[in-house]
């Protein structure tokens, strides 16, 4: 590889001769060589989203002369459409501020706005001009992450709630066996169930759709500790005007630049929210795989969509891959909500000294969680099938089915009866007749048959 000299205030350093960037991320390149993995594309797209509104707020302000403005501008579109994307090397562990990634955006920027003007502009001078760091990183992430969640996340978990309430609603009238402690229980119908994974999702959109407000407050404008210091009157609210109206997004200036700049609690919140998601998924992929299990020894309720041979060995085995696939998922985004916790704890006075991990978590586990979620709605709900008649069967075959004799006969009596049939291998019916019930008058065989309507049961009177 041929190599170029490059300066900064340490000194010389060697810079692959054809790279955008220049010493400081050089610098980092050499510094962090520890996970291979750099910074979400989105987060990059987010900061030279800010980049471009600081330059076009600062030539509004009189800090930037309008060409070089502009320049830093069209430079910055270049990699928001992500024509750059090698150009930004530094590995997501690194220093806690971000500095060396809002470094390698400012040198990328400013070599690219260099060539368009053929005068020089200065990663410091003129791309991170009225900004640090401190906040323009942070900010980096706030917008990304609300991105995120307002244009993949939400609508991928509407989209599955809608497939969920589908088969909620034509399975309606699908009886089948509930389940407690996975011990036989009262009826349940398919669609009763089903209707209630679909609440889950419709809750957790609940959950994160209140995350947001916080989430898009930014710290823009604090500079180095949430004072402001560099920034001339106005920037901070001329920047967020340009980026909401560029993103359509809800970004709003931090109530208090203090907190703002000192805690990513709201990150921590907006983690909280999507661990509760995945926790939903888990009961939900779990169940499916309940009722997917045989075809012969297991549940056999539901037929999960055949998408690939399951097993090198045993001939036409056939698994659950999809839910498998998201209960990793689900694995990944609670590991990464502990990643998230730990790092919001780790501030210090003015500034919290984790954000670029916490950056990566929180953005992994959105696009996991959004890519899931439309996996699962398409692949797996979409083509589910309900084996009816075994589901009739196994309810009608649960003792548990006793429960409405108890305001006839009373529980023991019930008990009774229910212990007879799982003893005699029998259903409930037969037992109560071999146990006499009918012949001594206690109940009729057609108050019986009534009382025993397993679809009746899951639609108790109001």
């Amino acid at each position: 590889m041929e190599f170029r000299i490059e300066h900064d205030t340490m000194g010389e350093v060697r810079v692959p001769k054809d790279a955008l960037y220049s010493a400081q991320t050089q610098r980092a390149v050499e510094n962090f060589p520890i996970s291979g993995s750099t910074l979400e594309k989105a987060h990059i797209a987010a900061l030279a989203q800010i980049k471009k509104a600081a330059a076009l707020a600062n030539a509004t302000l009189g800090v930037l002369d309008q060409n070089i403005a502009d320049a830093i501008a069209k430079s910055a579109d270049e990699v928001i459409a992500g024509k750059h994307e090698g150009e930004f090397p530094v590995d997501i562990y690194q220093t806690g501020s971000g500095t060396s990634s809002n470094m390698n955006m400012n040198e990328v920027l400013a070599t690219l706005a260099s060539k368009k003007l053929g005068k020089p502009v200065h990663p410091n001078d003129h791309v991170n001009a009225s900004q640090s760091s401190n906040d323009v990183f942070p900010t980096s992430v706030h917008l990304a992450v609300t991105s995120a969640i307002v244009t993949d996340l939400l609508p991928a978990l509407d989209y599955l709630a809608g497939k969920l309430e589908a088969k909620a609603k034509s399975w309606s009238q699908v009886v089948k066996a509930g389940r407690t402690h996975l011990m036989d229980a009262t009826p349940v119908t398919l669609g009763q169930e089903f209707g209630g994974y679909a609440a889950q999702i419709r809750y957790g959109i609940e959950r994160i759709q209140g995350t947001i407000p916080r989430v898009a407050e930014v710290p823009l404008g604090g500079t180095a500790v949430g004072t402001g210091i560099n920034t001339p009157k106005g920037f901070p609210q001329e920047v967020i005007k340009l980026l909401a109206k560029a993103t359509s997004l809800p970004i709003t200036e931090a109530r208090d630049h203090f907190e703002a700049q000192g805690a990513r609690d709201a990150l921590v919140e907006a983690s909280g929210a999507l661990r509760v998601l995945a926790i939903s998924l888990t009961k939900i992929n779990n169940d499916l795989r309940w009722m997917g299990s045989g075809p012969n020894a297991g549940l056999g309720e539901l037929a999960i969509p055949d998408l690939q041979p399951g097993s090198s060995i045993m001939p036409g085995k056939v698994n659950p891959v999809i839910p498998e696939a998201v209960l990793m998922v689900c694995a990944r985004v609670i590991g990464n909500d502990q990643t998230i916790a730990w790092a919001g704890a780790s501030g210090n006075f003015e500034l919290n000294v984790a954000i670029p991990v916490m950056g990566n978590s929180l953005l992994e586990s959105i696009r996991l969680l959004a890519n899931a979620s439309r996996v699962l709605a398409d692949k797996t709900i979409e083509g589910l099938e309900a084996n009816k008649d075994r589901a009739l069967a196994l309810a009608e075959s649960s003792p548990a089915i006793v429960t409405p004799l108890n305001k006839v006969i009373g529980y023991e009596a019930a008990a009774k009866i229910a212990k007879h049939s799982v003893e005699k291998s029998i259903t409930i019916r037969e037992a109560v007749i071999d146990l006499g019930f009918v012949e001594r008058g206690e109940i009729s065989e057609a108050d019986l048959d009534t009382a025993l309507n397993v679809l009746s049961m899951t639609k108790p009177p109001q």
